[in-house]
């Protein structure tokens, strides 16, 4: 079905501002806008393989990937902007990370020659949000609008730092319940990110931030974790990396060899876990129809967060979007700024699967020489823990836990009970 601009931009509006006749009329807007998402799928994907190619020759690390907007962005973007749906740039979006801010301008110029290189893509308009900062909220990134078979694509450029930053407030907004980025929730937040964001941004130019910057960020930072710790979701802020997420995912590449592998990943926010994540065809078909069918499973206003993400290797997927996969600590940050500055990123020493476990085992006071069989912990209590193997490995390590035998009864260690209530 040929969809016409002034079609595509009334689905938008209608979508946007909740206007529609009747549920057949909506149904007709959403499929309109999934259309019209999915067309920008093929020139994402053509446009990621060949930056991926030209990077073969680059001489400095970098993770690339791509993404399509979610729904739920979208229609908030349209009720936020005076903008029409057509004219929405970032549908289809491509990220690429690099170490340094300096790396940055080097990625620029390089892309800027292979481009001319070449007619079957174009460069549209730089925006560069580095030196001074997004709006009020701090915002550091480079912006290159794409043109590639007439759709707009945009592709950002960021340091470890800046994305380091960006996924911090990404996920403290969900946690929160504001979307931080747009200038939403209460203004210490914003401010301290925003504070954070120019701290950073002295680091990478080779200057240290002041002693009384430092203070002004730690006491916002009280303030703002305080602020978080009210919220439901608090506890979420809190990040892991679960290794057996990583090798999971690993384990499933491997069986699925292709240049760029679509994945629905879907996570609950409400838990801090993931409740889904697989490989979706190539084609946009096959992969859209996926993506819709998980965004009706799994509603955004439920804490589901559906996204479909394209990578040659899912090890970039956890720094292109780590913020599903738990944040780390970067070392080179840590070594120029006290970690109390960091606020947000701490890491807990275990993920949230192990510390479902921990509660399941909690609730059901099996302590010491009471324990519960290991198929029946995994299959039964802990069924939705999808890292449960990882998970319980890490409790065991820990001594936190103790298994009478490889698949033996699991029982919490009496003698760590003050550790256990503190993780519970």
């Amino acid at each position: 079905m040929k969809l016409s601009k002034s079609k595509i931009d009334r689905a938008g509006v209608g979508l946007a501002k909740e206007n529609y006749r009747d549920a057949d009329e909506w149904i007709e807007y959403e499929y309109i806008l999934d259309e019209y998402r999915k067309a920008h799928l093929q020139p994402l994907t053509e446009t990621t393989l060949e930056l991926q190619q030209w990077l073969t020759g680059y001489e400095s690390d970098y993770y690339v990937a791509q993404r399509l907007k979610r729904k739920p962005q979208i229609t908030r973007k349209l009720g936020r902007l005076s903008v029409r749906l057509t004219q929405l740039q970032d549908i289809g979006g491509c990220r690429i990370i690099v170490e340094k801010n300096a790396d940055v301008d080097r990625l620029l110029n390089f892309i800027e020659q292979r481009v001319a290189e070449q007619s079957s893509l174009s460069i549209d308009k730089i925006t560069d949000y580095r030196d001074r900062g997004r709006d009020v909220t701090g915002y550091r990134s480079l912006h290159i609008l794409l043109s590639r078979g007439g759709y707009k694509l945009e592709l950002q450029v960021r340091s470890r730092i800046q994305h380091y930053w960006s996924e911090s407030i990404e996920r403290t907004s969900v946690v929160y319940g504001h979307y931080l980025k747009e200038s939403e929730g209460d203004p210490a937040v914003i401010g301290y990110f925003q504070r954070l964001s120019d701290a950073f941004f002295e680091l990478e130019s080779g200057r240290e931030p002041s002693a009384k910057e430092r203070l002004e960020i730690d006491e916002l930072k009280i303030q703002s974790e305080a602020i978080i710790a009210a919220s439901e979701k608090g506890r979420v802020l809190s990040s892991h990396v679960n290794e057996g997420i990583i090798k999971t995912l690993v384990e499933k590449e491997t069986r699925n060899p292709n240049p760029i592998n679509n994945w629905i990943i879907i996570f609950d926010w409400s838990t801090g876990a993931f409740v889904s994540w697989d490989i979706v065809g190539r084609s946009p078909e096959e992969a859209m129809d996926a993506y819709v069918r998980n965004e009706n499973l799994y509603p955004v206003d439920k804490d589901f967060e559906v996204v479909l993400i394209g990578s040659s290797k899912i090890a970039t997927v956890r720094r292109t979007h780590s913020h599903y996969f738990g944040i780390e600590t970067y070392d080179n940050v840590l070594e120029n700024i006290e970690e109390s500055i960091i606020g947000f990123s701490k890491r807990m020493d275990i993920d949230v699967g192990a510390r479902q476990i921990l509660l399941k085992l909690h609730t059901k006071h099996f302590w010491g020489d009471k324990g519960v069989a290991t198929s029946t912990l995994k299959n039964h209590f802990c069924q939705n823990v999808l890292t449960f193997d990882s998970s319980l490995e890490v409790l065991l390590q820990k001594g936190l836990v103790y298994q009478n035998g490889p698949n033996g009864p699991v029982s919490l260690n009496i003698k760590m009970r003050n550790e256990v209530e503190q993780y519970v």
